[in-house]
């Protein structure tokens, strides 16, 4: 399916029949397009990039697309890298192995940091811990091929 041009996101690098290839959704998902763009927020004499999931009802499109500025791309990419860390070593690790818990990790950005905490204000976080490892489990497959390809492209930058 073609990502409209027409709105007010302007797609510039698109990956179209995303629905194809969306993880457990494939073929079978709402997700149509992924694009990098200009920014749809944009104001005169100043362009941000961003980066836009696409979704189609059926009917049209729909106002649940998503569009992010590129560094909160990367930054979710962070933190689902190092939450499946946490979640890889759970077993081998405990609170004493985190002095600062329910802080996991605190990641330097910019002169700060990005703070990889335990929601501890979750009244249901031991079950939802397990229920999030489990679907990170039954995804592994699809979760490791993306971030191979990723860590590739990556090194690819450095060389």
């Amino acid at each position: 399916m073609k990502i409209p041009s027409e709105l007010k996101h302007k797609p510039v690098i698109v990956s179209e029949d995303y629905d194809r290839i969306d993880g457990r959704k494939a073929n079978n998902s709402d997700a149509k397009g992924l694009s990098l763009g200009l920014a749809q927020w944009n104001e005169r004499g100043k362009v941000d990039i961003s980066a836009k999931v696409w979704r189609y009802t059926g009917e049209k499109w729909s106002r649940q697309s998503e569009e992010l500025p590129l560094h909160r791309v990367l930054d979710l990419a962070i933190l689902i890298v190092k939450s499946r860390k946490v979640f890889l070593e759970r077993y081998h690790k405990n609170e004493k192995d985190y002095p600062n818990y329910p802080q996991l990790d605190r990641i330097g950005l910019q002169g700060d940091a990005m703070n990889v905490s335990v929601c501890e204000d979750n009244p249901f976080i031991g079950d939802d811990m397990d229920l999030f490892e489990a679907a990170l489990a039954k995804d592994d497959e699809i979760i490791s091929e993306r971030l191979n390809i990723l860590g590739g492209l990556i090194k690819d930058l450095q060389s």
